[in-house]
């Protein structure tokens, strides 16, 4: 189905579910967006690659964009302060829409480059998991078929954070859910949340895959920051996982998924342009990592 028609078909969808009128998906230069009260959000998807094979991608991590809705006018800096104002944790019904609205508006956009052999990351907001009581991910399973693609495309990716430690029991049983319904599953970590618990959740759902940020990694003053990476890696290994090393920036992040061994790599500094500023040292001669596979084939 042409990429037009699936948007005024999601959009006749919604009208329906919510009986207000809003037709929130919009088709402009090729792109999809979507309207949500005053803000408009649309997509990045950002390759994930092979670490020692960095030209072959693997699938694309969806990344929002905000912007102003233009059909609402914002004065001065309104925009900044809704984009920065904690959302209320008791408004699940609000995440839950906010968040399909932005998976849609991700799947959309990906469809006209996706392919069979590849994956598209979506991030669910934890808040979302929690406020669905059963079925998770059959909403979006019926999106995802719309699409002409299956669960098994998908990636469910979930920020990890020590802020929700005492709900991973329910945020577990949720992840399984999607599972169930063949979504591949990924779970992205900082250094900082890298605690047993976290250890543990990976030991219990055994995800496909497992992230760790790059991102503030060298201001790290930690001793024992190369045993929690291996840690991490074999754990993941064990799992018949496999680990990316996200939000690379420079050769240094580069360098330290090949020495670690993590199997596939994420960032900036794959996507410019060959400089002497990043061109990786010639003579740098780093450990070959070890081998992943993963749980189901991609």
């Amino acid at each position: 189905m042409p990429l037009q028609q699936l948007v005024e078909y999601f959009n006749d969808r919604l009208e329906q579910e919510h009986n207000d009128g809003v037709r929130p998906f919009v088709l402009e230069n090729g792109a999809v967006h979507g309207l949500f009260g005053p803000i408009k959000v649309g997509s990045i998807l950002a390759p994930i690659r092979e670490t020692l094979r960095s030209s072959h991608v693997v699938g694309h991590i969806a990344q929002l964009t905000v912007a102003a809705n233009p059909i609402l006018t914002l004065q001065g800096n309104e925009l900044d302060n809704l984009v920065n104002l904690p959302r209320a944790p008791g408004n699940s019904d609000s995440v839950i829409n906010f968040d399909r609205l932005a998976r849609t508006v991700h799947m959309l956009n990906y469809l006209p480059q996706s392919h069979l052999d590849e994956l598209l990351f979506l991030h669910v907001d934890p808040r979302h998991i929690l406020g669905v009581k059963a079925d998770h991910g059959a909403y979006f399973e019926e999106i995802i078929v719309k699409c002409g693609l299956q669960t098994g495309n998908v990636a469910i990716a979930l920020n990890v954070s020590n802020a929700y430690a005492r709900f991973f029991p329910s945020l577990q049983k949720g992840l399984e859910n999607y599972q169930r319904r063949g979504y591949k599953l990924a779970l992205k970590f900082d250094i900082q949340s890298l605690e047993k618990s976290a250890l543990e959740l990976i030991s219990r759902l055994a995800p496909d895959f497992v992230g760790l940020s790059a991102e503030n990694l060298d201001q790290v003053r930690d001793s024992q920051l190369p045993g929690k990476i291996q840690q991490l890696n074999s754990l993941v290994a064990s799992v018949k996982g496999r680990s990316i090393l996200l939000d690379i920036d420079d050769k240094r992040g580069a360098a330290l998924a090949r020495q670690s061994g993590f199997g596939l790599v994420q960032g900036r500094y794959f996507e410019l342009p060959v400089t002497s500023a990043n061109k990786p040292d010639a003579g740098n001669k780093v450990s070959k990592p070890q081998s992943y596979q993963s749980r189901r084939a991609v």
